[in-house]
């Protein structure tokens, strides 16, 4: 699983990229792999940027970050994303991301 995170995952100076794909209108909030490729599951309609700001806040609790060091590169208007991070490293972003997807296996 670590091998197939760090695939998705970029570490610049004092940020870390991370590329997923989000699914909103889900059942619940949570992350997956799903064939390689990390998946969001957000309960919020992606209307009015809220599917977006769940990812945010999500990433924001998962990392013990402020919201406001978590912003979308790309993607703002797409499924496939990728969220900087900042003031983390890769191992931290990789570890909690371990964390997320066994809470969503444990939950299934």
């Amino acid at each position: 699983m670590e091998e197939a995170l760090r695939k998705l995952i970029q570490e610049g100076e004092n940020y870390v990229d991370v590329t997923l794909y989000v699914k909103p209108e889900a059942r619940f909030t949570g992350l997956k792999m799903e064939t390689g490729e990390l998946v969001f599951y957000t309960d919020e309609p992606p209307i009015e940027g809220r599917a977006n700001a769940s990812l945010v806040r999500f990433f924001a609790r998962l990392l013990k970050v402020p919201t406001s060091r978590v912003e979308i590169v790309y993607g703002a208007r797409s499924r496939t994303k990728k969220i900087r991070i900042h003031g983390v490293t890769a191992d931290q972003v990789i570890e909690k991301i371990i964390e997320a997807l066994r809470e969503t296996e444990a939950r299934a």
